[in-house]
């Protein structure tokens, strides 16, 4: 392999067994499903990782990428190229709205003894913009009950976005769906007024633990249960089977009673799963 006759110019289109190849592996490593029609976009992903690793063409990529001493560190790198990372802060509002109305008020009631440390989840965390709304809802939440504690805990597969979360940088335009008072506590600006960027509290970066995980590893388990565990728009890209897997040891890691979030266009019917609904895309474990 060479990097000396592969400069700016872009490989070969990939062959169908090329496809059918990379496609499957990323399905088995992962869970993401890549059907046919999503050929041209693995393609164009991956046109970047070929150039880094000095591949003129997809066959010699997957070469490396199956048999190289070098295998697991482009797993890793492919699969940052590859994942799809769109979020929002404050992303699908209802949800913190019911955060904040039904399932917190239970943990500041002298009367049910619940005085341990609110624990939440927020399962393919992106960029980071869903922890740290929960962060500064949880923290709103707080400053109203003193005495209430909470941690989070935020996972991607991908380390390319939990680099990013975990600077805790954003452009300014990035921020234009959170609420003025709430810019004003947990967003700092730039110094650099040309950069038109803000930068997430320390306070508030220091209430979240990122980690890589993969949640199709089935030797995967949180170390504790969970009150709450958001996984919103996650398990679109999965087919059913490893969507039923997924769900399952998501249920695994809630205490009974506690809650699970998923995106708006995702839901848990058709499953046997002990949950039961709150609201739409809203769910209680049940035992």
């Amino acid at each position: 392999m060479t990097n000396n006759s592969f400069h700016n110019e872009l490989a070969k289109p990939m062959t169908t067994q090329e496809f059918i190849q990379l496609s499957e592996f990323i399905h088995t490593q992962c869970g993401i499903k890549m059907p046919p029609g999503k050929k041209i976009m693995l393609e164009a992903r991956l046109q970047k990782r070929l150039k880094s690793v000095g591949a003129a063409t997809f066959g010699e990529y997957c070469e490396y990428l199956f048999n190289s001493p070098h295998s697991q560190e482009e797993l890793v790198q492919m699969i940052n190229a590859v994942t799809t990372n769109k979020t929002d802060f404050f992303r699908e509002p209802g949800h913190f709205h019911i955060l904040t109305d039904t399932v917190l008020p239970p943990f500041i009631d002298p009367a049910s003894g619940n005085g341990s440390c609110f624990t939440v989840w927020s399962a393919g965390c992106s960029s980071g913009e869903e922890p740290y709304t929960l962060a500064m809802v949880l923290s709103e939440f707080a400053a109203l009950h003193p005495g209430f504690r909470f941690s989070i805990v935020a996972t991607d597969i991908s380390t390319k976005v939990l680099e990013k979360a975990k600077l805790g940088i954003y452009d300014e335009e990035r921020i234009a769906t959170v609420p003025v008072s709430i810019k004003q506590k947990y967003l700092m600006k730039s110094k650099d007024r040309g950069k038109g960027q803000v930068r997430i509290t320390p306070e508030l970066r220091s209430q979240i633990c990122f980690e890589r995980v993969n949640l199709m590893d089935e030797q995967y388990r949180r170390p504790e249960l969970l009150d709450v565990v958001f996984c919103r728009n996650v398990i679109i890209y999965f087919e059913r089977q490893n969507q039923e897997k997924l769900l399952g040891r998501l249920c695994n890691s809630l205490k009974p009673g506690g809650y699970l979030f998923l995106g708006h266009s995702e839901t848990v019917h058709g499953f046997d799963l002990p949950l039961q609904r709150v609201t739409s895309t809203v769910y209680r474990k049940t035992a």
